[in-house]
Protein backbone atom coordinates (compact mmCIF):
# COMPACT_ATOMS: atom_id res chain seq x y z
CA UNK A 1 0.00 0.00 0.00
CA UNK A 2 1.60 3.70 -0.94
CA UNK A 3 1.40 6.14 1.92
CA UNK A 4 -1.38 8.99 1.88
CA UNK A 5 0.33 12.11 0.88
CA UNK A 6 -0.65 15.05 3.21
CA UNK A 7 -3.00 17.63 1.34
CA UNK A 8 -0.85 20.74 0.75
CA UNK A 9 -1.05 23.76 3.44
CA UNK A 10 -1.92 27.03 2.29
CA UNK A 11 -0.45 30.23 1.41
CA UNK A 12 -2.09 32.98 0.73
CA UNK A 13 -0.36 36.18 -1.07
CA UNK A 14 -2.41 39.91 -0.63
CA UNK A 15 -0.46 41.96 -3.01
CA UNK A 16 -1.27 44.66 -5.37
CA UNK A 17 0.18 44.76 -9.41
CA UNK A 18 3.73 44.19 -7.92
CA UNK A 19 2.47 40.26 -7.51
CA UNK A 20 -0.02 40.32 -9.99
CA UNK A 21 2.47 39.88 -12.33
CA UNK A 22 1.07 43.11 -14.68
CA UNK A 23 1.96 43.56 -17.97
CA UNK A 24 3.45 39.68 -17.72
CA UNK A 25 2.64 36.38 -18.58
CA UNK A 26 1.28 35.63 -14.66
CA UNK A 27 3.44 31.99 -15.05
CA UNK A 28 6.30 34.22 -14.88
CA UNK A 29 5.67 36.38 -11.68
CA UNK A 30 7.23 35.85 -8.15
CA UNK A 31 3.99 34.55 -7.12
CA UNK A 32 4.36 31.69 -9.59
CA UNK A 33 8.03 30.91 -9.19
CA UNK A 34 7.24 30.96 -5.59
CA UNK A 35 4.97 28.51 -5.96
CA UNK A 36 8.11 26.10 -7.84
CA UNK A 37 10.80 26.89 -5.31
CA UNK A 38 8.07 25.22 -2.80
CA UNK A 39 8.18 22.24 -4.45
CA UNK A 40 12.01 22.05 -5.53
CA UNK A 41 12.60 22.55 -1.52
CA UNK A 42 9.82 19.80 -0.67
CA UNK A 43 7.37 22.34 0.78
CA UNK A 44 4.16 21.28 0.41
CA UNK A 45 1.94 23.98 0.18
CA UNK A 46 -0.24 25.58 -2.57
CA UNK A 47 0.29 29.36 -3.46
CA UNK A 48 -3.02 31.27 -3.93
CA UNK A 49 -2.28 34.70 -5.25
CA UNK A 50 -5.17 36.91 -4.41
CA UNK A 51 -3.30 39.68 -5.49
CA UNK A 52 -5.08 42.30 -7.79
CA UNK A 53 -3.56 45.49 -9.71
CA UNK A 54 -4.16 48.60 -8.22
CA UNK A 55 -5.22 47.42 -4.61
CA UNK A 56 -4.42 49.22 -1.62
CA UNK A 57 -4.79 48.44 2.28
CA UNK A 58 -8.60 48.94 2.68
CA UNK A 59 -9.13 46.51 -0.18
CA UNK A 60 -6.81 43.77 1.03
CA UNK A 61 -8.62 44.61 4.62
CA UNK A 62 -11.72 44.09 3.44
CA UNK A 63 -11.37 41.12 1.19
CA UNK A 64 -9.19 39.16 3.83
CA UNK A 65 -12.08 37.54 5.71
CA UNK A 66 -13.37 35.70 3.01
CA UNK A 67 -10.10 34.23 2.05
CA UNK A 68 -8.90 33.10 5.25
CA UNK A 69 -12.28 31.27 5.67
CA UNK A 70 -11.82 29.78 1.95
CA UNK A 71 -8.41 29.09 1.88
CA UNK A 72 -6.64 28.43 5.66
CA UNK A 73 -4.06 29.16 5.07
CA UNK A 74 -0.99 28.32 7.37
CA UNK A 75 1.05 31.51 5.91
CA UNK A 76 0.12 34.93 4.62
CA UNK A 77 2.32 37.27 2.66
CA UNK A 78 0.63 41.05 3.37
CA UNK A 79 2.57 42.93 0.11
CA UNK A 80 0.37 46.16 -0.29
CA UNK A 81 0.68 49.41 0.04
CA UNK A 82 2.33 50.87 -3.05
CA UNK A 83 -1.01 52.25 -4.25
CA UNK A 84 -1.80 53.64 -0.77
CA UNK A 85 1.26 55.42 -1.05
CA UNK A 86 1.33 56.65 -4.67
CA UNK A 87 -2.22 58.10 -4.04
CA UNK A 88 -0.92 60.03 -1.11
CA UNK A 89 -3.39 58.74 1.39
CA UNK A 90 -3.13 58.84 5.34
CA UNK A 91 -0.78 57.01 7.22
CA UNK A 92 -2.41 56.30 9.58
CA UNK A 93 -5.28 54.69 7.80
CA UNK A 94 -2.34 52.70 5.94
CA UNK A 95 -1.03 51.21 9.60
CA UNK A 96 -3.93 50.43 10.75
CA UNK A 97 -5.08 48.56 7.61
CA UNK A 98 -1.89 46.26 7.79
CA UNK A 99 -2.41 46.03 11.84
CA UNK A 100 -5.95 44.84 11.44
CA UNK A 101 -4.77 42.44 8.46
CA UNK A 102 -1.75 41.15 10.68
CA UNK A 103 -4.55 40.60 13.59
CA UNK A 104 -7.23 38.96 10.71
CA UNK A 105 -4.16 36.49 10.10
CA UNK A 106 -2.40 35.52 13.03
CA UNK A 107 -6.22 35.08 14.56
CA UNK A 108 -7.25 32.72 12.47
CA UNK A 109 -3.77 30.84 12.59
CA UNK A 110 -1.73 31.83 10.45
CA UNK A 111 2.21 32.81 10.26
CA UNK A 112 2.20 36.44 8.68
CA UNK A 113 5.14 37.95 6.24
CA UNK A 114 5.06 42.22 5.53
CA UNK A 115 6.33 42.89 2.18
CA UNK A 116 7.43 46.75 2.33
CA UNK A 117 7.75 49.00 -0.51
CA UNK A 118 9.57 52.43 -0.81
CA UNK A 119 7.96 55.09 -2.49
CA UNK A 120 10.03 57.86 -5.10
CA UNK A 121 11.65 60.96 -3.66
CA UNK A 122 9.17 63.25 -4.78
CA UNK A 123 6.76 62.13 -2.65
CA UNK A 124 8.59 64.37 -0.07
CA UNK A 125 10.86 63.41 2.76
CA UNK A 126 8.59 63.17 5.13
CA UNK A 127 5.89 61.41 3.51
CA UNK A 128 8.16 58.63 2.21
CA UNK A 129 10.50 58.08 5.54
CA UNK A 130 7.12 57.56 6.98
CA UNK A 131 5.86 55.40 4.31
CA UNK A 132 8.38 53.44 4.55
CA UNK A 133 8.68 53.25 8.88
CA UNK A 134 5.18 51.55 8.75
CA UNK A 135 6.26 48.40 7.37
CA UNK A 136 8.99 48.37 10.12
CA UNK A 137 6.84 49.69 12.95
CA UNK A 138 4.47 47.28 12.27
CA UNK A 139 6.34 44.44 11.92
CA UNK A 140 8.32 44.91 15.17
CA UNK A 141 4.97 45.53 16.92
CA UNK A 142 3.34 42.52 15.65
CA UNK A 143 6.27 40.77 15.89
CA UNK A 144 5.82 39.40 12.20
CA UNK A 145 8.43 39.03 9.54
CA UNK A 146 9.59 41.56 7.61
CA UNK A 147 10.88 42.39 3.54
CA UNK A 148 11.95 45.85 4.47
CA UNK A 149 11.37 46.80 0.38
CA UNK A 150 10.35 44.04 -2.72
CA UNK A 151 12.17 45.91 -5.58
CA UNK A 152 15.35 45.88 -3.56
CA UNK A 153 18.14 45.75 -6.26
CA UNK A 154 15.35 46.68 -8.93
CA UNK A 155 13.87 50.14 -8.46
CA UNK A 156 16.90 52.38 -10.21
CA UNK A 157 17.50 49.83 -12.65
CA UNK A 158 15.10 50.78 -16.10
CA UNK A 159 16.21 47.28 -17.77
CA UNK A 160 13.75 45.57 -14.95
CA UNK A 161 11.35 47.95 -15.20
CA UNK A 162 8.32 48.06 -18.21
CA UNK A 163 7.66 51.33 -19.92
CA UNK A 164 5.52 52.80 -17.59
CA UNK A 165 8.82 52.71 -14.75
CA UNK A 166 6.40 51.32 -12.16
CA UNK A 167 6.29 47.24 -12.68
CA UNK A 168 9.04 45.18 -12.98
CA UNK A 169 9.58 43.15 -16.24
CA UNK A 170 9.41 39.11 -16.23
CA UNK A 171 13.36 39.66 -16.09
CA UNK A 172 12.80 41.11 -12.81
CA UNK A 173 10.58 38.43 -11.31
CA UNK A 174 13.22 35.88 -10.13
CA UNK A 175 14.94 38.82 -8.03
CA UNK A 176 11.86 39.82 -6.59
CA UNK A 177 11.25 35.57 -5.55
CA UNK A 178 14.95 36.52 -3.87
CA UNK A 179 14.19 39.43 -2.02
CA UNK A 180 11.15 37.63 -0.11
CA UNK A 181 12.66 33.84 0.06
CA UNK A 182 14.92 34.31 3.36
CA UNK A 183 12.54 35.56 5.34
CA UNK A 184 9.31 33.57 4.07
CA UNK A 185 11.50 30.49 4.70
CA UNK A 186 11.52 30.43 8.37
CA UNK A 187 8.00 30.46 8.22
CA UNK A 188 7.37 27.49 6.42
Amino acid sequence: MVPAQAAPATLVLLGDSLSAAYGIDPARGWAALLQGRLAQNGLNYNVVNASISGDTTAGGLSRLPALLETHKPKVVIIALGANDGLRGLPLAAMRKNITDMVGEAKAAGAKVLLVGMRLPPNYGPRYTAGFTGVYSDVAQTEGIALVPFLLEGLATDLNMSQRDTLHPTAAAQPRMLENVWPALLPLL
